[in-house]
């Protein structure tokens, strides 16, 4: 699979990833995964970063392209109660969401 099936089975499933980002290994919780200017992006709550949790939950944006090592984790998550995928930067961009 690539890592847009990746990511849109995790979405579906409301899976957890495993992905390195910018040299951190993260645990992230994907919410919404669209397309901006022909590139691919997924909104994503980051669980854990380099084994830790964050300071702060909140989802943050994430470019495809720079996720490497892109696997499902068998953690479960809940989407966040405060994320609007109707919003209006999604319109007629979305590929899948929770």
């Amino acid at each position: 699979m690539n890592s847009i099936e990746i990511l849109m089975e995790a979405i579906t499933l409301r899976k957890c990833v495993r992905a390195t980002y910018n040299k951190d290994k993260l645990l992230l919780a994907p919410h919404v995964l669209y397309t901006q200017h022909d590139e691919y992006f997924v909104d994503a709550l980051a669980v854990e970063r380099n084994g830790a949790a964050p300071k702060q939950f909140k989802i943050g944006i994430f470019k495809v392209t720079g996720l490497k090592s892109l696997i499902i984790d068998d953690k479960s998550f809940q989407p966040m109660r405060k994320f609007e995928s109707a919003r209006e930067k999604f319109t007629g961009t979305v590929i899948a969401t929770v």
